[in-house]
């Protein structure tokens, strides 16, 4: 799994595997875990016994989803196991990941009832672009969101001590999924990397007088921890994670990464088949169980309804492989049925000569019709304007990690980062807005108001004379593909830009 944190240079590949006590076998390998996906929506209750007969151990059974974890050294283990008829397939985990390049480089009426309050802007709220970009500080003079609404940072967990974070972390409800067990608590869930602090303020950073404010900075959020320290997202942690939300009663879930093996994961491949279907169930029963999921697109410029190379999976290898990929593979969250699919923009303007400016695509942001949903400020050092500085987006960060674009106020440490991992934030706090003004809802209908209150962002007319050019650092296939379809719907905006003030008047008396 790979953050959505875009790369201007190298990227920095490691391997992980994760901890347990290996089965004792006759023929014995690596130890790794596995994703064992049964047949049915249950795990049988011989789940132990069986694993171990086939030479593994169970890790944990997530018995809503028929998925069991398991671990084993036995180079036999996956055939033995393929011998119960009740299993659909099994997978090893270890290595089936994408990691964090280099961030450094360069509908109806009102329902709720809930507490809303309004929201002011902090100190460094003059460096927040992204915030005014979309209509932020008139949606915090009707609300800031209701504390009664549970936001899910899916990431690397978030620093639970941060002086814009701390009064909104819920510690009861965060947890580290990393090993695939869940282990509560805001401590266990501590980000280790910062890709989850930055992600987490851009939601839910308070209005304290401190720093920044996040879109959504009255909710609460939790960290849920499924991303390791050296920026590996393994398939075992994205599933913990997404039951422990439809488990915990999360509102809102926002998710800047790759999950499962690779960047493009092809649902025809037996060894990638366990790992798509498992994650896919674990996503659907937190949807069915009213977690509005919402997902970065990725950064690598490519059309994703129309897939063609994957020149980076896995990156646990040097060099990864290149194949050649088809519309049987897929990017996992983002491509999950239900998904609120985000793209990224910076601050660059295209006037259409109708409602008002436009924002162009961010040059390395994935797109694809049918995939986005929305799209949200995620930044853009190329194509950037004064009011943006750097072209990035300000946000928390934990003082122990690096950051080469660093600000301190307050006491409090915020760094720069662009990438589609930070427009999904935005879509995120957007969301938490809404459900805050009408009331906890199905996500299906979360994601309609989304959509119905974004700014329609029609694909441009002209583009800058090299954005085809710059379009093809990071890609995989190397080809510029342009915006095709209207200004209701299309393929780098979807039903355009996320609109906070639109999105808490929506169906309102305001």
């Amino acid at each position: 799994m790979r953050f959505l944190v875009l790369l201007l240079g190298l990227l920095a590949a490691a391997a992980f595997v994760t901890g347990g006590t290996a089965a004792t076998s006759n023929s014995t390998g690596a130890a790794a875990n596995y994703i064992v996906l049964y047949k049915g929506q249950a795990v049988p209750k011989d789940a132990a016994a069986t694993i171990t007969k086939a030479g593994g151990t169970l890790v944990y059974a997530y018995d809503q989803i028929g998925v069991a974890i398991a671990r084993s050294d036995n180079t036999s283990f996956r055939d033995n196991l393929l011998k119960d008829a009740r299993i659909d397939n099994a997978s090893p985990t270890a290595g089936f990941a994408t990691q964090l390049p280099n961030e450094q480089a360069d509908a109806g009426p009102p329902d709720g009832g809930l507490p809303n309050s309004p929201a002011t802007e902090d100190p460094l709220f003059s460096l927040q672009w992204d915030m005014r970009q979309i209509r932020t500080p008139e949606a915090h003079a009707i609300t800031g969101g209701s504390p009664s609404v549970l936001v899910g940072d899916i990431d690397t967990g978030l620093d639970y001590t941060h002086p814009d974070l701390a009064a909104n972390v819920d510690s009861a409800n965060s947890v580290n999924c990393v090993n695939g067990v869940p282990v509560p608590g805001a401590v266990a869930a501590n980000d280790d990397n910062g890709h989850g602090t930055h992600t987490a303020g851009t939601i839910a950073a308070a209005s304290n007088g401190i720093g920044i404010v996040g879109v959504a900075p009255n909710v609460k959020i939790a960290g849920i921890k499924a991303g390791n320290a050296a920026g590996f997202f393994f398939p075992e942690a994205v599933i913990c994670s997404f039951v422990w939300a439809a488990t915990h009663h999360f509102d809102v879930t926002n998710n800047s990464y790759f999950a499962d093996p690779y960047l493009f994961n092809c649902r025809n491949d037996p060894v990638q088949r366990a790992i798509w279907k498992a994650e896919s169930r674990a996503i659907q029963y937190a949807e069915q169980n009213g977690v509005t999921v919402v997902a970065a697109m990725g950064n690598e410029s490519e059309d994703l309804a129309h897939p063609s190379v994957d020149a980076t999976s896995p990156d646990t290898q040097v060099p990864p492989d290149v194949r050649d990929v088809n519309n049987a593979c897929v990017v996992i969250p983002v491509e999950v049925p239900g998904v609120i699919g985000v793209t990224a923009t910076g601050s660059t303007q295209q006037t259409d000569g109708d409602s008002g400016p436009d924002y162009l695509k961010s040059f390395y942001s994935n797109f694809g019709v049918g995939v986005t949903q929305v799209a949200a400020p995620g930044g853009d050092s190329v194509y950037r304007t004064a009011e943006s500085v750097n072209g990035r987006v300000l946000s928390t960060y934990p003082a122990s990690q690096p950051c080469l674009r660093q600000v301190v106020s307050g006491g409090a440490t915020y760094c720069y980062l662009q990438g589609t991992s930070m427009a999904a934030p935005h879509a995120t706090g957007v969301a938490a807005l809404i459900v805050s003004m009408f009331g906890h809802m199905a996500s299906g209908r979360v994601k309609a108001f989304l959509a119905q209150t974004a700014n329609p962002q029609p694909c441009p007319t002209a583009l800058p004379a090299n954005y085809a050019e710059v379009f093809g650092v990071g890609t995989e296939s190397g080809t510029f593909t342009p915006c095709v379809g209207g200004p209701g719907n299309n393929s780098w905006y979807g039903s355009g830009q996320v609109d906070a003030l639109n999105a808490v008047t929506h169906a309102s008396g305001h």
